[in-house]
């Protein structure tokens, strides 16, 4: 089969694909943790998420993405105008070709909810423990929680 040909069968096939995706103008967030569901297919304006190849940001008719999320915050602009920001340790972003997305995190709270003085002495803690691990392991779950700690340090700051 000739280069040209192929090219062409490939054109035609993205045009059928690009055709029936049914993007939507209105966005669908659900949100949830194992500590709490925060929404459940609400209609929002935009959201953007931190994630291990970078932040960025998600608004309808975004393309199909699947994205691991870092430790950091996610922030929420309502449909109002209203910006919520949330911390999460981990977990997932998937983003639909219809335009909903889910946000599956580990571990997930208000920003507004975190105490810095608490973060700053958990910070510590893990420090000290990942200067006094002995073995691998231990250095590895050491320094998971450090880098857990400070980002939720700064999102508290």
């Amino acid at each position: 089969m000739s280069f040209v040909k192929n090219a062409r069968l490939l054109a035609a096939r993205g045009s059928r694909l690009a055709q029936n995706r049914s993007y939507s103008d209105e966005m669908k967030l659900t949100f949830a943790a194992a500590n709490k569901t925060f929404y459940d297919a609400a209609v929002v304006r935009q959201i953007d998420v931190p994630s291990f190849s970078g932040s960025f940001g998600i608004l309808a008719k975004h393309v199909p993405t699947l994205a691991v999320l870092k430790p950091g915050v996610v922030q929420v602009v309502e449909n109002d105008g209203k910006l919520i920001k949330f911390f999460v340790s981990s977990g997932s972003v998937t983003v639909n070709d219809d335009s909903s997305v889910q946000v599956l995190a580990e571990e997930a709270h208000n920003v507004e909810d975190i105490d810095v003085g608490e973060a700053r002495q958990l910070l510590a803690k893990y420090q000290s423990q990942l200067s006094s691990a002995g073995d691998d392991k231990a250095k590895a779950q050491a320094a998971i929680a450090v880098e857990v700690a400070e980002a939720l340090v700064k999102a508290a700051e």
